[in-house]
């Protein structure tokens, strides 16, 4: 059901990092006016997808993390958006941390002294390009139950006194191919089973223990430099049951205890989430010394809050002497915490990390489809998603109950405007309000923005139109996305292109696989790949040096 609130997460509350879009240059090349987190997918800005998400897992406190220079778009757009302005209250915080630029990497946020300040317990974060079909509050269920409870810090020096975390990863080689797809190296461990084993069906059968996690990339230059794979035997013999993947792709979903944000603001070398962060983080629990290395220590002796609640997640405990309402005391847990420290305090306990749970999102069986779960930061990623989310059955006709969350009311939102004498298949296709198609049109698979006009003629297959595009008579469109306000002249042939927003494409062009773009825009976009292949080379090299290998 479409903005369903599930029953509120305990303690917890969201970040969703709003980036400069630098993977969008046809329709970011200005990213104050543009910000990446305002692109449409299936005529929804960006940004609406994890917010809808963390309604949906019940998680109401969340905060927008974004430069100053984008933050007057975004807070323009959450007051003013019908899409944005239709979720449930309350509304999002907007957070413009002054040191926020377009290059800062996404641990090196959590450094930042804003962003410290509005963290006050456990949290999740996401990405602004994440769309989740999947609902989260199974994933909360999950954590809480293996990592979050208070068993661990009572069952003696082999097992970790702290929280745990959690990732999400997803396979790429599914039904839908994206080429050129980002993709993870990552290995896992199974769990220790429980007495009960859990149904086929939950989301706990598709857990394990992130053990290794590195960019493919990174791993292809790593293996080419040393000739091999390097593993290290401290891994074999920690995790002898090892499963590599590598087709899979982090989502960027992240459910953090509060005591990682220490662990980052104690090195600063992490720059990267995903990267740094998960990836040191995963070894530390295999690699003799790494944990000491990351201060882990000094982090978990430091002291808890005073009004820290640490049996926040505990439900169904009997009351203790009349107090409480089915939950431990706040007193009481704190006492036991204490006293499991002193126990262990004066001998030279071995460092036991907390493990990071990996999800690994099942692939559909054949004839079947799993919920969607991707990341979209690339232009094929953003026509791909769109064209399936065009595909669900619009509200109208399922009925809300039995829709998906990412179902329109409508599959053409302004019937009005629809020629009599043309085309649009609606079983694949998604018009939004005021779109305006003239007679002998043909749309087929096609995602059209508001107020967009497609004149007499126009062919459009596999297309994605932004708000206020203008396509002429006689156009033929095929796999192009064309941005915000562009006009395609009459009897123009485009197959595979992106047109920049406000751009006039002359009559009769004819082009291929191309990114249509201002001279203004061109000059932007190379600069941009100048700096990213620079700042990935010394990256590059920095991992290399420092061993970020299986076998460093």
């Amino acid at each position: 059901m479409p903005h369903a609130l599930s029953m509120p997460a305990p303690g917890l509350q969201a970040i969703i990092l709003c980036g400069p879009g630098s993977s969008f240059p046809t329709f970011t090349t200005n990213p104050d006016e543009n910000p990446k987190a305002l692109i449409p997918i299936a005529n929804r800005p960006m940004v609406w997808y994890p917010i809808d998400f963390c309604y949906r897992m019940g998680i109401s406190r969340i905060t927008l993390v974004a430069p100053p220079s984008s933050a007057p778009a975004i807070n323009t757009a959450l007051n003013t958006n019908p899409h944005l302005t239709s979720l449930p209250l309350p509304k999002p915080d907007l957070l413009a941390p002054k040191d926020l630029d377009q290059n800062t990497g996404t641990a090196q946020i959590f450094r930042l002294p804003e962003v410290r300040e509005v963290i006050t317990g456990d949290f999740i974060v996401l990405p602004c390009d994440l769309v989740c079909e999947l609902g989260g509050e199974a994933l909360l269920e999950a954590w809480m139950v293996k990592e979050a409870c208070l068993g661990d810090a009572t069952s003696g020096n082999d097992e970790p006194s702290e929280k745990g975390g959690l990732g999400v990863w997803y396979e790429t080689k599914g039904e839908t191919i994206i080429k050129g797809e980002e993709t993870d190296f990552i290995a896992t461990s199974p769990l220790e089973p429980g007495p009960v084993p859990p149904p086929k069906s939950a989301i706990l059968s598709h857990l394990s223990k992130l053990v290794y996690s590195v960019p493919t990339d990174t791993l292809k230059d790593i293996t080419e430099q040393k000739k091999s794979l390097p593993v290290r035997h401290a891994m074999i013999r920690a995790h002898p049951r090892l499963r590599l993947l590598s087709s899979h792709r982090d989502a960027h979903i992240y459910i953090f205890p509060e005591w990682v944000l220490d662990m980052i603001n104690r090195n600063e070398h992490m720059d990267s989430i995903g990267e740094d962060v998960i990836g040191w983080w995963a070894k530390a629990g295999w690699q003799n010394g790494l944990g000491e290395k990351l201060g882990l220590r000094d982090v978990f002796d430091k002291p808890s809050p005073a009004n820290a609640d640490d049996s926040v997640l505990l439900e169904n405990v009997p009351q203790q002497d009349g107090r409480g309402s089915g939950r431990l005391s706040t007193t009481w847990t704190s006492n036991l915490r204490e006293t499991f420290r002193e126990e262990v305090a004066g001998s030279e306990s071995k460092l036991v990390a907390p493990s990071v749970l990996a999800y690994i999102h099942p692939k559909p069986k054949e004839g079947s489809q799993a919920p969607l779960l991707r990341r979209v930061d690339t232009a094929p990623l953003l026509l791909s998603v769109s064209l399936q989310i065009a595909k669900l059955e619009a509200i109208d006709t399922a009925g809300r109950e039995s829709s998906s969350p990412f179902a329109h009311q409508s599959k053409v939102a302004y019937h009005e405007g629809i020629a009599s004498k043309t085309t649009v298949t609606r079983p694949d296709c998604l018009l939004a309000e005021n779109v305006t198609v003239e007679e002998k049109c043909s749309i087929k698979e096609c995602v059209v923005g508001a107020n967009c006009h497609i004149k007499q003629g126009a062919k459009l297959t596999r297309c994605l139109l932004m708000d206020g595009v203008v396509v002429g008579k006689g156009c033929k469109l095929t796999g192009c996305i064309l941005g915000r306000r562009s006009e395609i002249g009459e009897d123009s042939i485009l197959q595979d292109c992106e047109v920049q927003e406000n751009l006039l494409v002359e009559p009769k062009t004819e082009d291929k696989n191309t990114k249509l773009m201002s001279s203004e825009g061109m000059e932007a976009t190379e600069e941009e790949i100048q700096e990213s292949f620079e700042e990935e080379a010394a990256v590059l090299h920095a991992e290399t040096a420092g061993g970020l290998s299986l076998g460093s």
